[in-house]
């Protein structure tokens, strides 16, 4: 079969893979880089032009730093559109005094994050990609990927051949393409699993994003437009068969028992998934002609928020360093263009991961000495500002 040839070949059009696109439109103006994106999921082409989002509609967390990499891609504008500020962040463990608040005031913005649907980051960057010369190949998949010369030919269910000279995995890791060219896992599971769904609530969230701890995982409850929050709440104990199989009633009544009545009555609970929580790192993110990206280079614990936002830097880096590398004359995908990305992401990613498993580490100790020690360090970090203030600015992508 005879092959096209590419300089970049992105598999996966979500969130990750999209973003990528996007950042690389500055190197294919200048540099004429042939771009192809592979995405198995068919994409609506003829969007309505209403977006009327349901009351299900899932969302993530956007940190102030992914705000200032979507501004420089040209998006923001279009994504502030559906973003709901959060203003603050309070930090809690239940049955314990003391707690840490986080606010944009302090920092002098105008928000610490923001929590955007999911569909309606999808079609703002869709949108932004609509005038690049990219190549499309949707709904397709990659039956086949394998090593050359000068990078990977892929075989994909449409009947096309690619030849990349740098392939980029960033397909959730669901495909097993990773597998499939010998690059393992790490992978270290909680032993909890999480709920997510949205809420209904009495009172005004007044873009307040709520982390609550608890002897079965951390709870967080992050605002949305109107009198509604986006869930993720951990269970350690209880089966995730059992915790699907409650009613709504019975779902929020335990919701509100576990959390109280900061916001009033929980009133409504819309669609629920539970997936099983681990941490999940590749062993080799990068290799001559490869890169693997987003979740399919590492899944992390939904505590801190951080896991797309992760992505985004890494999306950002590898473009900073394909620029540098073609000013230097090198090969797309070369292993010194390569090593020079993984260079500047490894220790973001480190630190990420630390940050995020240590807390669920720390807050799962269940022994009375370490509650309060935890309170009175919750107590303690709202009063030493210098390091509440690092930490924040770690956690909103502003620090490395």
């Amino acid at each position: 079969m005879p092959s096209n040839r590419v300089d970049i070949a992105i598999v996966g059009g979500g969130l990750v893979g999209a973003s990528l696109a996007c950042a690389l439109a500055p190197l294919i103006e200048r540099h004429g880089l042939r771009v192809a994106v592979i995405e198995a999921a068919p994409l609506n082409a003829t969007q309505p032009t209403t977006y009327q989002p349901s009351f299900d509609a899932r969302a993530s967390a956007i940190a102030q730093g992914s705000r200032r990499h979507f501004e420089r891609l040209g998006v923001w504008a279009s994504m502030a559109e559906r973003a709901t500020p959060i203003r603050q962040i309070h930090v809690s463990e239940r049955g314990r005094f003391g707690a840490t608040r986080l606010t944009a005031d302090e920092f002098h913005l105008d928000a610490l994050g923001y929590v955007i649907p999911n569909a309606w980051m999808g079609r703002v960057l869709h949108a932004g990609l609509e005038s690049l010369p990219l190549t499309w190949h949707c709904p397709a998949r990659v039956d086949d990927i394998a090593p050359i010369a000068d990078g990977h030919r892929l075989t994909l269910s449409d009947g096309a051949c690619l030849e990349a000279g740098l392939t980029v995995l960033a397909d959730g890791g669901r495909s097993g393409l990773k597998e499939r060219l010998g690059i393992d896992s790490q992978a270290q599971s909680y032993e909890q699993h999480a709920l997510i769904a949205n809420v209904e609530i009495g009172r005004d969230h007044a873009g307040v994003a709520y982390e609550r701890f608890s002897s079965q995982g951390p709870m967080a409850l992050l605002p949305l437009a109107g009198r509604r929050m986006a869930l993720v709440w951990t269970h350690a104990k209880a089966p995730r068969e059992e915790t699907l199989g409650w009613s709504d009633a019975e779902c929020l009544r335990r919701l509100q028992n576990a959390f109280g009545d900061r916001l009033g009555r929980f009133r409504r609970i819309g669609h629920r998934d539970a997936y099983p929580l681990s941490l999940i790192t590749a062993n080799e993110p990068v290799r001559p002609h490869l890169a693997i990206m987003g979740n399919a280079a590492h899944s992390l614990h939904p505590v801190a928020g951080q896991g797309f936002n992760l992505a985004l830097r890494g999306v950002m880096d590898l473009v900073t360093s394909l620029e540098a590398g073609l000013a230097r004359g090198q090969a797309i995908g070369g292993a010194s263009l390569l090593g020079d990305f993984e260079a500047r992401r490894a220790a973001d990613r480190r630190n990420v991961i630390r940050f995020s498993d240590g807390l669920i580490r720390l807050f799962g100790i269940e022994h009375a000495a370490f509650s309060h020690l935890r309170a009175a360090g919750l107590v303690g970090l709202n009063i030493v500002s210098p390091l509440r203030r690092t930490l924040a600015r770690r956690a909103m992508g502003l620090e490395r």
